[in-house]
Order: C-alpha cells, then sequence, then structure tokens
C-alpha cells in the first residue's frame, strides 16, 4: 500500500477510450493510478476528470511506448509518485485496417511497436514490483485475436501476439504469484469510434444514433458497448475473489464471438 494505505494501478492508454473508462472504475474502487498515454493534454483532463471524481490520487506519464526505454521510464515514474504497484492494465495502442496490398511495412511495424511491444515493454519492467504486491496484470487485447479478417490483418496479428505473450505470462505468474488475464473487447464506443460514426454519418446522410444501431446490427448484437463494460471486468479480474482465474482470455463483445473457444 502506498502511504495513503491504497493500492497503485498503472493503466496505459489510460487518457481516452476504454482505457480511462477503466481508470475511473479503479479509483471509484479506490486505487490511486498512475496514467501512462502519449497525449499530455488528454491526460491532464483525465487526471482532472476522475480526481474530481473520486477520492484517489492520479498522477500522470506521458511518452511514447513505441520507444526502447519507455518501460523502464513508466517504472521510474511510478516508484517516484507511488513507490509500488498492484495492478497493471495494457490499453494502449490501436492498428490500422486496410488491404493487405495497399499497407506497407512501416504501417506493420508501427502496429506492433505500441501495442504489443509497448505492453511487452511495460511488464517487464514493472514485474518485479508487481511480484512484491501479489499484483495482477489485464491485457486489453482484441477480438480479432481469434477472428482473422482480409481487412485487418495487421490488428489480428498484433491481436494475436499479445493474446500468446498474455497466455505464456500468466505462465509465469503461476511461479511468481501474479495474476495475469486478457480481454478481448468487440466494438465499443470511444473517441475513436465516436468520431468514426460522426465522419460515417455525414458521408452517408443518416443520424449518428442510426449508424450505431447499424453497427451493431451488422455485429449482430443487442448494442454497442461501452467503456464501462470492459471496465467492471477489470475490476472483477482485480479482485481477490477473481484470484483463480488465471491464463484466461475473456470475450466482452455482446456475443460477437460465437466460437466455441
Amino acid at each position: 500500500m502506498t502511504s495513503d494505505g491504497k493500492p497503485v494501478a498503472v493503466v496505459t492508454g489510460g487518457s481516452r477510450g476504454i482505457g480511462r473508462g477503466i481508470a475511473e472504475r479503479l479509483a471509484q474502487d479506490g486505487y490511486n493510478l498512475l496514467l501512462v498515454a502519449s497525449n499530455s493534454e488528454h491526460l491532464d483532463a483525465a487526471k482532472a476528470a476522475i480526481e474530481a471524481g473520486s477520492k484517489s490520487k492520479v498522477e500522470t506519464f506521458a511518452t511514447d511506448l513505441r520507444k526502447e526505454g519507455s518501460g523502464v521510464a513508466v517504472l521510474e515514474a511510478l516508484m517516484q509518485s507511488f513507490g509500488r504497484a498492484d495492478v497493471l492494465v495494457n490499453c494502449a495502442g490501436a492498428t490500422k485496417g486496410g488491404r493487405f496490398l495497399e499497407q506497407d511495412e512501416a504501417i506493420w511495424q508501427d502496429g506492433f511497436a505500441l501495442k504489443f511491444f509497448g505492453a511487452v515493454r511495460v511488464c517487464r519492467a514493472l514485474w518485479p514490483e508487481l511480484v512484491k504486491a501479489h499484483g495482477t496484470v489485464v491485457n486489453i487485447v482484441g477480438g480479432f485475436a481469434r477472428k482473422p479478417s482480409a481487412d485487418f490483418m495487421i490488428g489480428g496479428a498484433v491481436n494475436a501476439a499479445l493474446a500468446n505473450f498474455s497466455k505464456a505470462l500468466a505462465e509465469q505468474g503461476i511461479r511468481d504469484d501474479v495474476n495475469v488475464n486478457a480481454i478481448h473487447p468487440g466494438v465499443t464506443r470511444s473517441e475513436r469510434m465516436n468520431e468514426i460514426i460522426a465522419t460515417r454519418s455525414r458521408l452517408e446522410g443518416v443520424s449518428e444514433d442510426e449508424i450505431r444501431e447499424n453497427l451493431a446490427r451488422e455485429e449482430g448484437i443487442r448494442r454497442v458497448g461501452e467503456p464501462g463494460d470492459v471496465a467492471a471486468l477489470v475490476a472483477f479480474l482485480c479482485r481477490p475473489e477473481a484470484r483463480h482465474i488465471q491464463g484466461t482470455a475473456i470475450a466482452i463483445d455482446g456475443g460477437t464471438n460465437r466460437c466455441v473457444y
């Protein structure tokens, strides 16, 4: 615990979207937070909102997790702010869809650089602290890990790699008493998705609500997901009651994935 008796959670990609939703929920559950993202303005806005809505202390660290050494930099910021870590949630990174022959190697490299290698770097740097705390790691991955698509090859490959890494890290977690699990969100409302919906609304001449309804219909689900849906699952996986859930990848997609596994 920190000097105020609260556990500490590190959330990468914690300034917007699903990551911010997770951060807000963990703050409500009594965690102090270190939010990590690349945009300092977004981080400042998230910090102000979360502190206004909770009794938790929120610190921020702006860095590009694509870069070597960024994981160690996160650890240094963490130790300076709180001196420990109980939970790590890796939620940073978005990959680009597109046609295979139109996406060059640079786009592929960038897709892996942030979402996959960023998570690996932070896990490696924070692992000794998580071992001390008998802590928890939750990696936010994505349904395309299980559902290959010709129009989303990069995302599928990155997600599959991160899912495999999470499973292997969970085996290390058994040895070191650190819980590790992954979550596969489906279509989820976020700033990025809102921008996509607004663009489609303008181009197609229909309301944004209709676009959302069409998205849900296309996916065969009742509604588009909310960041709070994912956040509630993360919060549960951080609780003692979830300690026997280890090395599992849980879909939270409204039923999009109809595969047995």
